[in-house]
């Protein structure tokens, strides 16, 4: 939103930014997992905000024995991240939302459909980045609607050049593609959430 509120960038804001989207994929599985716990702890007659804000415990927990994140570390091994999906659809789906960004600049598109671009392109990427964790994999079907109005909104809002519309074309439709596949399952399982992992 900086430079379609202000006109300009905030390099610091963006590294902010950037920084906070990053940490994002890495423990939207937690939260996951703490909205499962909470749901249970409820159903068994425990205060919600008892248990949200001191904690509890359900009935036959036990410790994860299983190698983690620390056991990994400096072994030489490589590291697995668990429940991230860098496959290629993410991947795509982040360069084809960089590349919306940047449409405004070099094709003679002019606001409002340069600010549209501009504000679609880092939604997409916010989008993609998100859906990197093997939880939020469902989010990137957002990124249809995004690529959709890429497409439409050249014939709508007034700006653009012949150029930039042919170009919002080809974006929105690579979004669309990249928007579609599965992506690969990891050996992680996530209890109730795993019908959601499409």
């Amino acid at each position: 939103m900086q430079p379609i509120a202000i006109g300009t960038y905030c390099t610091i804001c963006l590294l902010a930014a950037a920084a906070m989207l990053i940490m994002i994929p890495y423990s939207l599985d937690e939260l996951v997992a703490m909205g499962q716990f909470l749901v249970l702890n409820t159903r068994r007659g425990r205060p919600f905000w008892r248990a949200f804000f001191r904690g509890d415990a359900l009935p036959g927990g036990t410790v994860d024995k299983r190698p983690g994140f620390s056991d990994g570390w400096g072994r030489g091994d490589r590291f697995r991240f668990a429940g991230r999906d860098a496959s290629v659809d993410p991947r795509g789906q982040r360069r084809a939302g960089r590349l919306a960004d940047a449409l405004k600049a070099g094709l003679g598109t002019e606001p409002p459909l340069a600010d549209t671009d501009h504000l679609i392109g880092a939604l997409v990427v916010t989008v993609s980045v998100i859906a990197m964790a093997e939880v939020g994999r469902p989010l990137r079907f957002l990124n249809i609607g995004f690529a959709a109005w890429l497409i439409a909104s050249p014939w709508m809002i007034d700006g653009g050049s012949l150029a930039g519309t042919f170009s919002n074309q080809i974006v929105g439709l690579t979004i669309l593609a990249l928007s579609l596949p599965r992506g690969r399952r990891s050996q992680e399982h996530y209890g109730s959430w795993d019908r959601f992992i499409v």
